[in-house]
């Protein structure tokens, strides 16, 4: 019974996942902690240089790793990605679908301020993304008879967020990624796919970057993430991606895991 809780090694042997956003921050934690428990990992990013290194880092001189370079938003490549993972490992059985970024650059804000540019693009680069991973990564895992999907939302798809963080298209898409999970979860449950959603608070990572730089958001913290009053970690997330996908929530199917330092529960 102890070889079936461990969580220390091998967790993902002889498991094939996907890890879109793979080369930097949640996707590259995930990816790096996958590799290390025995999965066989295909890192989906657009930044090649790092996506390339990320995988020769992770994968060793076995090639447990590839990169794929792809646009999520884009059907055509990501069917492409997903294929060329199958044919190069010979399965699919976990995809993490982390890709995703902010709109501010493009107006996302409150709903009277946002612009339309900024809410079509952030649907696209937050809900599309998972949408497409799911649409042909779901096929491949059915060949085998079932799999893992896990995917990143954020709290601010649970709750509103107040002036500093009144990105309205991104909590819609992220509110959207969780609604789409729970669907998939109901429907494929009987074809043993399992679909489960993370929804992390504040994490240090390049996209926080904003966050992390102003001095009253980081006055805040004791407010908002009070279990540590500090962003939480990449790789706390990349634990959570960990469990969901593997054997040890083989009873979990269509749960919202926030991962979140406290953020939700005042």
């Amino acid at each position: 019974m102890a070889d079936n809780i461990s969580m220390t090694s091998q967790a993902l042997a002889n498991r094939v996942a996907i890890v879109t956003g793979g080369s930097s921050g949640i996707g590259a934690a995930t990816a790096a902690l996958f590799a290390a428990e025995g999965g066989r990992v295909a890192l989906f990013d657009l930044n090649i240089s790092a996506g390339q290194a990320h995988a020769k880092s992770i994968g060793g001189p076995s090639g447990q790793a590839i990169f794929v370079p792809v646009d999520m938003t884009q059907a055509a490549q990501v069917e492409a990605a997903v294929q060329k993972t199958a044919a190069h490992f010979g399965r699919v059985d976990i995809i993490c679908n982390i890709a995703g970024g902010s709109g501010r650059r493009w107006g996302d804000g409150p709903t009277a301020d946002c612009t339309e540019e900024a809410w079509d693009k952030v649907l696209d680069l937050n809900l599309k993304t998972v949408f497409l991973g799911c649409k042909y990564a779901i096929p491949e895992m059915l060949k085998n008879g079932g799999g893992a999907i896990v995917n990143l939302s954020s709290v601010l798809g649970l709750v509103g967020g107040d002036a500093d963080f009144a990105t309205h298209a991104y909590a819609a898409s992220k509110g959207g990624i969780i609604s789409l999970t729970r669907s998939i979860a109901a429907y494929y449950a009987r074809q043993h796919i399992r679909a489960n959603t993370i929804c992390p608070a504040l994490i240090a990572t390049p996209m926080s970057q904003r966050a992390q730089t102003n001095p009253d958001i980081r006055a805040r913290l004791p407010e908002l993430q009070p279990l540590t009053a500090e962003f939480g970690r990449p790789e706390d997330v990349a634990q959570a991606m960990l469990y969901l996908a593997s054997s040890q929530s083989a009873f979990v199917t269509g749960a919202v895991l926030t991962v979140d330092g406290g953020w939700t529960v005042h």
